[in-house]
Order: C-alpha cells, then sequence, then structure tokens
C-alpha cells in the first residue's frame, strides 16, 4: 500500500509517528501547504523514515491532488486537514479512482430559519450525497475515522453486536482533565474545528423523529470519567457520531456531549458575539482576513503544547439499553495520558489519540479485514479486529459497567 498523506500539522505528524512502527504500507507521502512542515515530520522520523517522503501539495486544489496521487501512485489519500478541505480531497481521490479517509466530515450550514429546531445541511450530507459514484467505481471512502468520530463509532457498533440485544440510547462522552502551563486559554485541537462544531446547532437523532437541532451548549450533565478524570460538565454539541451512528446501529436515540468547562463555553460565546467565528473575510488595513483564522493565528499551534500539559484526555461511548431481558448500562472508552504520549511518541494526547485510529482503519484496509465500495462510517465494519489492533499498538480500552 502506498498512502498520500494530506497535511502535516499536529495529527498529521502524530500519524507518521505511530505508522511508522508498522509494516502494512510500503510509502507513505507526507504533504502540506507548507513543505517544512512535511519536511519537519518526515525529518523528525531518523531512521524510521526511510518508507516517508515529503511534498508540497494545496489541499483545496482538487486537479493538483489528483495530479499528485498519479504521480505518486498512490492506493490511498488520508486527509488530515481541518474540513473546509473534506471535499476538495474526497472528491480528488474518486476522480483518481483510489480509496480515501479522513477525520472530520463535510461542513454543515444551519436551518435558514429554524436552526435550533431543524437541520440544514448536516455534517458529511455532501459526501453521502456521493455514495453511488464511489459505489459505482468501487471504491471505498471510510469518512470519521479519528477518535471522535471513529472509535467512538468502533465502541457503538462493537456494544450493539456483543454487549446488548436492544439499545434505547448511545451517547458519545468526552472529557479531560488536561490543563497547559502558562496559558489561560490554550485548546489542545484546532480552535478552528473547535469553534466550528460548539458553535454549530448540536445535532440529536431520535428514531420516531430523525435528526432535529438544538442551542449549543444545551442538556448540560455531570459525567464521571475514568482513570481518576472524575466528574466533568457535559453539554450537546455538533458532532459526526450523531450523524453516521444511526445510519447503521439501531438506538432509539443518539447523542453527542462534550466536557467543556464554563470558563471554555464563555470564551467561545464571546468570539461569537465579536462576531470572531465568522469564516468570511472583513476588510482591514493591508487586505481582507477571515477573523476566525485570525483567532487561530493567535493562538499557539496545539501541537506544540505538549511539553506544557498534563492530565489525561477520555474519548468514550455511553450505552444504555437491556441483555438478556436485564437493563445495562455501560461505558467503553479510551484514556491516553499526555505524559506517556509525549514520551513515547513526542505527541501531546489529544492529537495522538486521534491519530491512533486513522493507522489502524489504514491497516486493516491493508490487510482486506476492511473492505466495501462507498461512503462507510465505522460503524460499518466488524469492530472487534479493530479494538484488537488497539491494544496490540500499545494502548488498550476500556469498559465499566454504570
Amino acid at each position: 500500500m502506498r498512502v498520500l498523506l494530506v497535511g502535516a500539522g499536529g495529527v498529521g505528524t502524530a500519524i507518521t509517528r505511530i505508522a511508522a512502527r508498522r509494516s502494512f504500507f510500503d510509502h507513505m507521502v507526507v504533504t502540506d501547504y507548507d513543505l517544512s512542515r512535511a519536511e519537519a515530520a518526515v525529518a523528525a522520523l531518523g531512521e524510521d523514515g526511510t518508507r516517508f517522503s515529503a511534498l508540497r501539495v494545496d489541499a483545496s486544489d482538487r486537479a493538483a491532488v489528483t495530479a499528485l496521487i498519479a504521480e505518486q501512485r498512490c492506493d490511498i489519500l488520508v486527509n488530515a486537514t481541518d474540513p473546509r478541505f473534506v471535499m476538495p480531497l474526497f472528491d480528488a481521490a474518486l476522480a483518481a479512482g483510489v480509496d480515501y479517509l479522513d477525520m472530520a466530515m463535510s461542513l454543515s450550514s444551519p436551518h435558514p430559519e429554524r436552526p435550533y429546531e431543524e437541520c440544514g445541511v448536516k455534517l458529511g450530507d455532501g459526501q453521502f450525497e456521493r455514495a453511488a459514484a464511489w459505489e459505482e467505481a468501487g471504491r471505498l471512502a471510510l469518512v470519521g475515522v479519528g477518535v471522535e468520530p471513529g472509535l467512538s463509532d468502533v465502541f457503538a457498533r462493537y456494544a450493539a453486536d456483543e454487549l446488548f440485544d436492544e439499545i434505547e440510547e448511545i451517547g458519545v462522552r468526552d472529557g479531560a482533565n488536561l490543563t497547559v502551563e502558562g496559558y489561560d486559554f490554550a485548546p489542545s485541537f484546532s480552535i478552528w474545528t473547535t469553534i466550528e462544531e460548539c458553535l454549530n446547532p448540536p445535532v440529536i437523532w431520535e428514531k420516531d423523529r430523525g435528526w432535529f437541532t438544538t442551542a449549543p451548549f444545551s442538556e448540560p450533565e455531570v459525567f464521571d470519567f475514568p482513570e481518576g478524570i472524575g466528574p466533568v460538565e457535559c453539554v450537546n454539541v455538533e458532532h459526526e457520531e450523531v450523524l453516521l451512528i444511526p445510519r447503521w446501529v439501531e438506538s432509539r436515540r443518539v447523542t453527542f456531549k462534550y466536557g467543556l468547562g464554563e470558563e471554555f463555553i464563555e470564551t467561545l460565546k464571546t468570539l461569537h458575539r465579536l462576531g470572531l467565528d465568522r469564516t468570511d473575510t472583513v476588510t482591514v488595513p493591508g487586505g481582507a482576513v477571515s477573523p476566525r483564522d485570525v483567532v487561530a493565528a493567535c493562538l499557539p499551534d496545539p501541537a506544540s503544547l505538549g511539553d506544557l500539559m498534563r492530565g489525561k484526555t477520555c474519548a468514550g461511548t455511553w450505552v444504555k439499553g437491556t441483555k438478556d431481558g436485564a437493563p445495562r448500562e455501560v461505558y467503553l472508552y479510551h484514556v491516553v495520558d499526555n505524559q506517556w504520549s509525549m514520551r513515547e511518541y513526542g505527541s501531546q494526547a489529544v492529537v495522538w489519540q486521534t491519530a491512533i485510529n486513522p493507522v489502524i482503519a489504514l491497516e486493516l484496509v491493508a490487510g482486506g479485514v476492511w473492505s466495501g465500495a462507498g461512503v462507510l462510517g465505522a460503524e460499518a465494519l466488524d469492530p472487534r479486529p479493530f479494538l484488537d489492533l488497539l491494544v496490540e499498538y500499545g494502548s488498550p480500552w476500556g469498559l465499566r459497567e454504570q
């Protein structure tokens, strides 16, 4: 397998460090708009980097990406960029006749009149609209295969297959106790993506109602996270799992809640009030800029914060239903300690936890364990080989009876 990796930021760089220890692929071409970032990712691998090379590509240029796939004889494109570039990369892979994998799906837009009641364009709609073309081409587009979405969806399918007879609710719950020394506000993941998912109307799915929206940060609940993280208040946030899980897993309700914290929420609300969450450009002396890009440029790169971070991050899926006629609740989870990920891989916990999952998915595809045609989420495929590889990679998952 020859892999084209587009994006050499925190997650892309972590992907190279994890993949370098595995033998399932022949070569990985690491690309970025900034060639120096791609070169740095490869150089950091040292002697383990012989199967890697670095090139420049503009992720927004579909034709250039398509040509690069052919030139480098790649079999699959891995998208490690932010969601703005999903569609050009998704389309480039189809045009080139290769498989595709991403960790975040095509962007949504709210309902023009009833944003907090009805869905407008949903996350992933742009990709699912092209599913027939992928099926006809006999190519596989694996979408939303990071940690959330991704591993959380694997957990949902595993619960349905092995732990429950009937499922009442699947609720993805994400929380952490991470701190960053010297910063009052320093997101551990892309602020561009964080603003997008936290300020958009959250989506909920119910069997009798379908998909609908609610207000940002609604329905707060305190969830007790494992391995010393403890109670964290979680709120509704727009996320791909709610758009993916109901397509393949039977449940009466699906939600996603994120442990943000009151201070983080207030900061996001302030950015919104000031219009600094906007992606369209505004004119300033010297040119035009996107306010959200300015916010991102003013904050530290999350990938650079690892040495200053302390604590753990937890991603997981809470499931409620029945087994053998008795009520059951479980929380399937994956915890990463920042001190461990920095020591073992030189990557901070949040980006490393995101990056390990697409590498596992690549290995399953390379070995023919995961296969298919069309646009599929992780929950469409057998979860057990994925979870077994997660343990083999040295990062075990857990199951807690609630």
